[in-house]
């Protein structure tokens, strides 16, 4: 087996994260994190769509993670995200970051706006 050595640009990977964080280039980020080529930022959830919507001319994808499991996103930012052109994946955030992460290592102009998996209980 010949492994290869990832090369990530200027852009960030998720390192890992865990109930209410992310860590993306070394950096914990608490609660929900925006990913774009313009760089890392926290995200405050699906109402903070100007920065989405910013971004569109710049990526050609964008991951949207729903929190430990996938779900329904609201329609108005559903039709304002493909409206300005932008490709939409809604998953679970665990798959947005492994699919963010692979997308990123092969160039593509992607972009993740990934909300936290909820905390445990005990």
């Amino acid at each position: 087996m010949r492994l290869n050595e990832v090369h990530y640009d200027d852009s960030k990977p998720v390192d890992g994260y865990g109930p209410g964080f992310f860590r993306v280039g070394g950096v914990v980020i608490e609660g929900g994190v925006l990913l774009l080529p313009s760089g890392v930022s926290p995200w405050d959830g699906y109402e903070a769509s100007a920065p989405l919507l910013a971004a569109a001319p710049e990526i050609d994808v964008l991951l949207l993670g729903t929190g430990s499991e996938i779900a329904h996103i609201p329609a108005k930012l559903r039709d304002a995200l493909e409206g300005a052109g932008v490709g939409l994946e809604v998953m679970a955030s665990p798959s947005a970051c492994r699919t963010y992460n692979v997308l990123l290592a092969e160039g593509r102009r992607i972009g993740a706006a990934i909300l936290p998996v909820p905390g445990g209980t005990g």
